[in-house]
């Protein structure tokens, strides 16, 4: 180490160089190391980041690494590849805890236990406006809207949005929408809105109403149904009979939902139950959301890296990683995590509120935790079978096409246009037992003549294979093509050109009669591979990989052209330039809204005149 380490803005970064690049000086090392908390990273000779870890003391927890025989197979393998230690030193233990997940998310170190969702958890929406919109939502959130969750699966949301529009009847059209209505919709006569779009209810009331629901999403049924029967004894005071019904009904499903509610749950109570089963080798994490004393539902996760690795170890991973960047609940029960006061204190200390971890869980919350480790263990059961089910199919296919046994990396190509127009190809990726959506790609392809597959295909293969020839990547065991023979020569005359003839290609076509299950398979020199019965399970593999090459080539397709014809559309209109045009889709949602907005409507747009929105209703109306 050279020098005293510098304080960059709150956290300390030690770098220390090692006397041989091909020998790792542990004890030099130790030497200089602190023993303040932080982070370390363990690097192979490529400078590739083996390991990502934690401490509360840097030094006792690195040093442990390098004692002789108390490490297991696994971390003695780890070891022996480290060549250079990398550490920032933070400001506590917490601190670490965050830098720790951020880069085991963005650095997929090979020893790390990894938890991946395919997606991220969905969340229930209310909009900052004059009559806030209930809406699905998943994603980025925005500090402009509120929000409550996550929840474990879509259907949790959407059950929640139809209870909210069942008792408070708030809206859940798009603005746009919302803005040019001039006659209720249909969820109004079936009473699951009230119609704020033309008036039928005032402002102070949906406010009540959206603060009512905002109070059954907190958790605070109680209180709500306090303040409902309150309400509705003013309106009965005031001889508003039909207010207080409304109030009535209210409480009535209200009162029902708590009663169901409770019995199920036993209170009223925020919290997350976390079970773990382990068979044959793989383990699984159930996680069951309860807020309010509702049950949310489950979602079941799969580690990467856990292969021996003890149970408190995974359960620890998956709390800190899981909670990085989702709310805290106030309770985790998580039996089998061991000693609790660690992870417990850098819950506490990250959420910004006390976390009580359970890890002997009784009465209620242990016939929770149980039913969750039935989830986990019945996940797993369907988890093992479906990949002796994958593993079986990637046989059969090695045994049609002829590949090594050692294969298993397949990548799938498709093109999507529409007469030509906004050209889309895509590239999936199968690897052993399951599509990769990380190594996904889409090519948009230009400077070809409208409707040339031909030339697409080219393009993509080539783009897509490019970085191989500068030793980046990983080479697939087999290339997929969504085609016949004249697909199949361009692409290997495209790998030929790039030096790499060798690797295996093959392409599937729906045959002379078009019809599902009568594909053609074709082999890499073009000759058809035939499908007898007992290759069905190879067949059945390759249609899947190539479906999802379909879906995922059309979906960018659709994409591509809906945003290209949006803007030529308005471009072509003189005096609608980038700014006006945004206001335009803004205000009325897309260019679907525009179309059916009237004059009156489009001069009430900034920036567009009574002279240029005749012009544009004139232009769009022209046919």
């Amino acid at each position: 180490m050279s020098g005293e380490p510098v304080d960059p803005g709150g956290e300390l970064r030690f770098d220390i160089p090692t006397p041989d690049a091909t020998e790792f000086d542990s004890a030099a090392f130790l030497a200089v190391l602190s023993s303040r908390p932080g982070v370390y990273r363990m690097l192979d000779e490529k400078g590739a980041v083996l390991y990502v870890g934690k401490a509360k003391n840097l030094k006792k927890r690195v040093a442990s690494y390098f004692q002789r025989g108390v490490l297991s197979p696994r971390i003695a393998m780890m070891v022996s590849q480290i060549r250079a230690v990398e550490v920032t030193v933070t400001r506590s233990e917490g601190e670490a805890l965050i830098l720790e997940n951020n880069l085991i998310k963005s650095l997929s170190p090979r020893y790390n236990i990894l938890f991946r969702d395919d997606k991220s958890y969905p969340y229930l929406m209310l909009s900052r406006s004059e009559f806030p919109r209930l809406a699905f939502f998943r994603g980025a959130l925005d500090k402009g809207n509120r929000y409550f969750g996550p929840f474990p699966n879509a259907g949790a949301v959407r059950e929640s949005i139809q209870l909210l529009q069942r008792v408070f009847q708030l809206r859940t059209c798009e603005d746009g929408v919302f803005r040019n209505r001039s006659r209720p919709c249909l969820l109004h006569q079936i009473r699951r809105c009230s119609a704020p779009c033309i008036g039928l209810v005032s402002s102070a009331q949906y406010d009540e109403d959206v603060r009512s629901a905002e109070l059954l999403m907190e958790g605070n049924a109680s209180d709500l149904l306090d303040r409902l029967t309150k309400r509705m004894h003013e309106s009965s005071e005031r001889l508003d009979f039909e207010q207080a019904a409304v109030y009535r009904d209210q409480i009535q499903s209200l009162s029902h939902m708590i009663q169901r509610q409770v019995a199920d749950t036993g209170s009223d109570v925020d919290v997350d139950i976390v079970a773990h089963a382990q068979s044959h080798g793989s383990s699984c994490l159930n996680l069951v959301m309860i807020r309010g004393g509702r049950q949310l539902g489950d979602r079941s996760l799969f580690p990467s890296n856990a292969a021996g690795i003890a149970e408190s170890e995974l359960l620890q991973a998956f709390l800190s990683q899981h909670y990085q960047d989702r709310p805290v609940p106030n309770v985790i029960v998580c039996s089998g995590l061991g000693d609790d006061s660690e992870i417990a204190s850098l819950l506490t200390e990250h959420a910004g509120h006390r976390v009580l971890v359970v890890t002997n869980p009784i009465g209620v919350r242990r016939e929770w935790w149980e039913m969750a480790l039935e989830n986990a263990r019945q996940a797993l059961r369907a988890r093992v079978s479906e990949l002796d089910t994958q593993e079986a199919r990637l046989s059969a296919l090695r045994s049609l096409l002829a590949l090594p046994d050692t294969a298993k990396r397949i990548e799938c190509f498709d093109i999507s246009h529409t007469q030509g127009e906004a050209t889309v190809a895509s590239c999936v990726v199968y690897v052993g037992s399951e599509m990769n959506r990380s190594d996904y790609r889409r090519f948009n392809i230009a400077g070809i003549s409208p409707g040339d597959d031909y030339a697409a295909l080219r393009q993509a293969v080539t783009r897509r294979y490019d970085n191989l020839v500068r030793g980046e990547g990983v080479v697939p065991d087999l290339i997929l093509i969504d085609g016949g023979v004249g697909q199949l020569a361009v692409v290997r005359e495209a790998l030929i050109e790039l030096g790499l003839g060798d690797i295996a290609l093959a392409s599937v076509s729906k045959g002379p009669e078009r019809k599902a299950g009568m594909e053609q398979i074709w082999s890499g020199e073009g000759r058809e591979v035939p499908v007898r019965e007992g290759d069905l399970a190879a067949l059945h593999l390759i249609q899947e990989i190539r479906d999802e090459a379909h879906r995922f080539a059309i979906t960018g397709h659709r994409a591509k052209r809906g945003k290209q014809r949006v803007t030529s559309t308005l471009e072509q209109i003189s005096g609608i330039g980038a700014l006006r045009r945004r206001h335009l889709l803004a205000r009325f949602g897309g260019l679907k809204g525009v179309m059916g907005a009237s004059i009156d409507d489009l001069a009430r747009v900034d920036g567009i005149s009574r002279t240029l929105a005749e012009r544009i209703y004139k232009e769009l109306h022209a046919d």
